[in-house]
């Protein structure tokens, strides 16, 4: 079966844009083959700093034949009398089919004529010639350029295209403006190891041949390469070197033929703060850092980079890889030492000139909310005088390395420095932890913040961040959400989980909301309203997605539009998820089966009464004097038993109480249901039905404790 390569060669490619355009091309030019009647093919996709590349195995030489139904005009407008009218007629010429090919059939809009069409397999070089273009041309990316003097945009200019089908040249040409580039076999090979072109017999050797020319082709190949190689280094200087996974995916699209180089830099830059050092090297030189041992606590004064030059020469690029990273460091130290010069708080006025959102005032009057959500929080929690004295410190802090001159450079190290000069100006350890955990998690895969303080800070920064942005206006739509109001709202949800605070979201919302907008004229009830239900969707978005609950069960705990079920979740976000992982729990270890008929059946008659959901008592609302049958006796006696045992489960969160207790009467409501003794529930007598509406009531609202076993589905 015939084997195609294409090959798109470039000036040298931003790593980004190749590590985008693979992924492009993974999941589009397969889904291109399946359109086009191709499914069976085997895609395999490549890309190097001056390449982009495809080789697809397992093509037919043509398309097989196949039969389309074309549907055509209304029965009624296609014959008239039994003959064909001009609509008819036309059809059939259109399609290049007989008049008597044309058939008749019923559908949903009345009688159709139709035609099976016979359409003959093209040959698979006219469609690749078709794709191709749209192949390179529909790559997507970030800061394309004009290429050529055409509207084609490409991320840097082509220079050559290689399009093999098996051994043969498919004649094809991208064409942008006055500059065309046309098809052939040659490929350009390593700038500096083997400068001249190569020519590619087959497209299946694509990858031995440009490995004769000193490119890598494959992605994992380089990788591992990358990997092995700098394990050694490192291994060879006595240490320990940690792989970073976003380094090494941008290492990887900056080489070729990779190769490992050991350089150093004096001891003395160690004085430095290790996360200084290891910011310039991974996020601003491409270097891996070396450490003493795998605790990652000590650096040794070396580094590893990998050079795409010649490897005879490394001695060379080591020297001047080491002059770069020595005039970076010295500039670290520069800005650490000019920094450490005042304390931190000292920074606070400067915040003034920093905008947080134009409309919002500066960092300094955000840092003033934090504060007060803080105090609000901590007010909340019970917390001692020191505790809340440590709190205030950390969230007046938070934000004052903004300003200083390491993270103006380095913004990544925001709140890394606030820990450390604020440690170095006499802060203490609660409080200066606090500076950097206040950020945590930065990211999907980054750790949560471990003391309380910072966790507290954390949290009252991103509800200040939250209230202040929807307080505009500005609400998350699709995938739009460049304030991460979405990241922002899962912290504050998974650090009040993770550390188990006792807090009232509900009530920091509504707080914090009036509060905004008091000082800038908005409209609190409505600002409350909205915020109330997008925690609401992250809570959902959280237990289903991370805590793994089936959907049925989180609408069980978090209700449909139940405003009861809404302030319980939001006021104690530690109850909604105990509920829901405990109905996970019953449900696996099947508890669940043992009482969600009993009580769906009385929940979904239930509502045909008209009794609150809160009350849970049955003395002051059920008449024994209008029993008729002794399960209407037995059912109000186990309610008593109920309660009791419902108010124990909800005071200590031990809903193991309840479920046991709704078990056991299981089968006297069974038996008010069904048998010998049953009732009929909707009774002539208006004050009987409504007595054993109320019965079934109490047993909802005894159940809704735990959850809304109307929104369960059985069997899940």
């Amino acid at each position: 079966m015939p084997a195609f390569l294409l090959e798109v060669g470039t000036e040298e490619l931003p790593a980004g844009f190749l590590s985008d355009a693979i992924v492009q091309w993974r999941s589009r030019i397969p889904q291109s083959l399946k359109t086009h009647n191709l499914p069976e093919a085997v895609v395999e996709v490549y890309g190097t700093p001056r390449r982009l590349a495809v080789l697809i195995t397992g093509l037919p030489s043509q398309q097989a034949d196949r039969e389309e139904e074309i549907k055509g005009p209304p029965a009624q407008a296609a014959f008239k009398d039994g003959q064909p009218t001009k609509a008819a007629i036309g059809f059939a010429t259109k399609q290049g089919v007989d008049i008597s090919a044309l058939e008749i059939r019923p559908t949903d809009k009345g009688d159709f004529v139709f035609v099976n069409k016979q359409i003959p397999g093209r040959p698979i070089a006219d469609i690749l010639t078709e794709l191709v273009p749209q192949w390179v041309w529909n790559l997507e990316g970030k800061r394309l350029m004009r290429w050529g003097h055409g509207d084609g945009r490409f991320s840097r200019p082509i220079r050559t295209l290689v399009t093999l089908l098996d051994g043969e040249i498919l004649p094809l040409q991208l064409e942008n403006g006055a500059k065309v580039v046309k098809s052939d076999r040659i490929s350009r090979t390593h700038r500096v190891l083997h400068p001249e072109p190569v020519s590619i017999s087959h497209a299946t050797e694509y990858v031995k041949t440009l490995a004769s020319g000193y490119v890598n082709v494959p992605t994992e190949n380089r990788a591992e390469i990358i990997t092995n190689q700098v394990k050694a280094a490192a291994e060879k200087l006595g240490g320990y070197t940690p792989i970073y996974p976003d380094l090494l995916a941008e290492v990887i699209n900056l080489v070729e033929y990779p190769t490992a180089v050991i350089g150093q830099f004096e001891e003395e830059f160690l004085n430095l703060p290790k996360e200084v050092i290891t910011e310039v090297m991974v996020s601003h030189q491409r270097y891996f850092p070396v450490f003493k041992n795998a605790d990652c606590q000590e650096l040794l004064p070396n580094f590893i980079t990998i050079s795409n030059g010649d490897p005879a020469k490394s001695d060379i690029i080591a020297v001047g890889n080491a002059r770069v990273i020595r005039a970076r460091l010295a500039d670290g130290r520069f800005f650490y030492e000019a920094d450490l010069a005042k304390p931190l708080e000292s920074y606070l006025p400067q915040l003034e000139k920093v905008t947080f959102q134009e409309d919002l005032g500066s960092v300094r009057a955000k840092v003033e909310r934090i504060v007060k959500n803080a105090e609000k929080i901590a007010t909340q929690l019970q917390l001692n005088p020191d505790q809340t004295q440590n709190i205030q410190r950390g969230a007046l802090l938070c934000k004052a390395d903004l300003v200083t001159q390491m993270v103006y450079e380095f913004p990544e190290l925001q709140g890394i420095m606030g820990q450390k000069y604020a440690l170095a100006n006499g802060e203490n350890s609660e409080v200066s932890t606090a500076i950097f955990e206040h950020y945590l998690p930065r990211n999907a895969d980054d750790i949560f913040p471990q003391t309380l303080t910072g966790q507290v800070v954390g949290l009252a920064d991103r509800l200040d961040t939250l209230v202040s942005i929807f307080g505009l206006g500005l609400i998350p739509t699709g995938s739009s959400d460049p304030f991460a109001l979405r990241r922002a709202a899962n912290a504050i949800v998974n650090i009040t989980w993770l550390a188990n605070l006792q807090i009232n979201l509900s009530t920091l919302l509504e707080q914090i909301a009036t509060d905004f907008a008091t000082t800038f004229n908005k409209d609190a009830k409505s600002l409350i309203k909205t915020l109330q239900e997008f925690f609401l969707q992250r809570i959902r978005t959280l237990l289903q997605d991370e805590k793994q609950i089936d959907y049925d069960l989180v609408n069980a705990v978090l209700g449909e539009n139940d405003p009861e079920y809404t302030e319980r979740a939001l006021a104690d976000l530690l109850d909604v998820r105990d509920r829901a992982l405990y109905l996970q729990q019953i449900r696996k270890d099947g508890t669940l089966d043992k009482i969600y008929e009993t009580v769906n059946r009385s929940t979904r008659l239930a509502a045909q009464g008209n009794l609150d959901f809160q009350t849970l008592e049955p003395q002051s609302l059920i008449n024994p004097e209008l029993f008729q049958k002794k399960s209407e006796s037995a059912f109000y006696n186990a309610l008593l038993e109920l309660v009791p045992q419902t108010q124990a489960a909800q005071q200590n969160r031990d809903y193991q109480l309840l479920v046991t207790a709704l078990a056991k009467i299981a089968p006297t409501v069974g038996k008010f249901f069904d048998g010998e003794d049953s009732v009929l529930v909707m009774d002539a007598n208006p004050d009987i039905k409504q007595n054993r509406l109320n019965l079934l009531g109490l047993l909802r609202n005894n159940a809704r404790v735990l959850a809304d076993f109307g929104a369960i589905v059985k069997n899940l």
